[in-house]
């Protein structure tokens, strides 16, 4: 790399961390749990997305194990050519009866899924409409496809309805959502939503990463919660967090636009298969999920004792009820400063900074997970309280 080259890229790097802005990264020694072992101590881990603690679940393990023994480790192949075990049919026709849509497609991960998701369905004379909150892959996958794309503020269902009415003239529309934002916890309005759609002709897709498997009846997510299942023409979701936390993504909706997907979505065209060791996991983290009321029961408790917690001691927090937690700053350096010291007192909640967050929406993001014991809860709450008046952050 040339003198001149290197120094613009230093001087990035060194502007990010004067401004409380560079990301560090926190090398785990032990499979993710609600404690973990991180440079050989044993931190409270409040950042994972392992909602049900399902991570490291015996059961999955063993699925694992047998699914390495009986299929292999990996297929060489995507799945169009030479890549596509029984095992991958048996886990989509799995995720179909969960979510109870027609077919499925298994992709890489959520990210992959979206950004394959609108180009091979819209052209030019098309038009997709999109929260300004949706997750970075939603955004991106837009820019991949051709048709016009307009952003319709967070949650606003009259700017939506405007924007229906504004592109009426277009031959295809839809509408691209969130189903639970997730730097804010919060929930898209898809009842709402689906009634428009209807109104107006549209079609609707919702990623429901942070819903599927503790939200809804059985944990179908937030369109069961919602109550608009089979109303959604698309759900994305991933099988990398409540659903085992390991990887890979799903798209599951109307035949007809699977079918499309399976004939052109670059990255389940050009992407290697799941490995057989992961979908045979997945097939049982389904299986446990459907039947965890107790854990997502645990969830919910776990869920409102912190939040009220923090509430009470006066941090800002986004209000709601999702087990996402998000704690907002008014200086992107205290965000940092507050997830350092929580570090140091055993409590691992990482700072969250752009672009994974709009500028000024620095927070620690924390997560609940039903493996938190409510002693452990309350201790945390503790070096909350303790930190955040000794950084002068709460009176």
């Amino acid at each position: 790399m040339d003198k001149k080259s290197r120094s613009v890229f230093e001087k990035q790097l060194q502007q990010m961390t004067q401004s409380g802005l560079k990301k560090e990264t926190h090398v785990m020694q032990s499979p993710q749990a609600g404690y973990i072992d991180i440079g050989g101590r044993k931190v409270l881990n409040l950042c994972a997305s392992n909602y049900l603690g399902l991570a490291n679940h015996p059961d999955i393990v063993k699925a694992a194990i047998s699914g390495l023994y009986e299929r292999g480790y990996g297929v060489a192949s995507v799945r169009s050519i030479c890549g596509t075990q029984d095992v991958h049919q048996d886990l989509e026709n799995r995720i179909s009866a969960f979510f109870e849509t027609d077919e499925t497609l298994l992709y890489s991960s959520c990210f992959e899924a979206n950004t394959g998701l609108f180009e091979p369905l819209l052209g030019e004379e098309d038009v997709v409409l999109y929260d300004t909150m949706n997750h970075a892959s939603i955004i991106d996958g837009v820019r991949l496809c051709k048709a016009k794309a307009y952003r319709y503020r967070h949650n606003d269902m009259s700017d939506l309805e405007c924007l229906l009415k504004a592109s009426s003239e277009n031959m295809l529309r839809l509408i691209a959502t969130n189903g639970v934002f997730s730097m804010d916890g919060d929930m898209a309005h898809l009842a709402e939503i689906c009634d428009l759609a209807e109104q107006y002709e549209a079609m609707v897709m919702v990623d429901d990463s942070h819903a599927t498997g503790i939200m809804g009846d059985q944990g179908r997510g937030s369109l069961s919660h919602c109550g608009v299942m089979g109303r959604i023409d698309l759900v994305t979701s991933t099988l990398g967090k409540t659903m085992g936390g390991a990887t890979g993504g799903l798209t599951s909706g109307r035949k007809v636009l699977i079918d499309l997907l399976r004939q052109g979505s670059r990255p389940y065209l050009f992407s290697n298969a799941l490995p057989p060791v992961i979908v045979a996991a997945a097939i049982k983290a389904f299986e446990l999920v459907e039947a965890a009321d107790d854990l997502r029961a645990r969830l919910r408790e776990n869920t409102f004792f912190f939040r009220e917690g923090l509430e009470r001691m006066g941090f800002m927090v986004k209000r709601g009820t999702h087990p996402i937690i998000p704690i907002l700053f008014t200086e992107p350096q205290q965000a940092q400063q507050m997830s350092q010291a929580l570090f140091e007192a055993g409590i691992y909640a990482a700072a969250i900074s752009p672009p994974v967050v709009p500028e000024g929406g620095e927070r620690i993001r924390i997560q609940i997970s039903a493996l938190h014991t409510k002693a452990a809860l309350e201790w945390a709450l503790q070096q909350f309280e303790a930190i955040g008046r000794l950084l002068e952050l709460i009176a």
